[in-house]
């Protein structure tokens, strides 16, 4: 079972993130990666258990082994794998620069999931 990554391409910051970290990984000879876009696939959020606007909110990563990892640990979880950015996921995984990872990014997440609402995207 591949590890999948659910994310919300009708959001242009977070499609544009994840097209260029899927060109990355798929440059290094990572594919056993599905991408799961939850704006064309809303059905799709019932294999993380969570409602829509949490996935739309922020990243997904669900790990061959079940491991659900959100936001920042979503970010890290992917960078961890892709050569020349796991130098990034151990730096952001030390515990002080763990907790501001994870308060930066939900602020940065709710900000644009509001902007994002507001701009009607969905």
């Amino acid at each position: 079972m591949p590890s999948k990554v659910y994310y919300n391409s009708a959001c242009p910051v977070c499609n544009a993130g994840i097209k260029d970290q899927r060109q990355r990984m798929e440059a290094c000879g990572i594919k056993d990666i599905e991408w799961v876009d939850v704006h064309t696939h809303p059905e799709a959020v019932s294999e993380v258990g969570v409602p829509l606007e949490q996935v739309r909110e922020r990243l997904y990563v669900k790990d061959p082994d079940g491991q659900l990892n959100v936001g920042a640990d979503a970010f890290t979880t992917l960078w961890s794998r892709t050569p020349g950015q796991r130098w990034l996921a151990r730096l952001l995984r030390l515990p002080v620069l763990k907790q501001l990872t994870h308060l930066a990014y939900n602020v940065f997440a709710r900000l644009l999931y509001q902007w994002n609402r507001a701009k009607k995207h969905w």
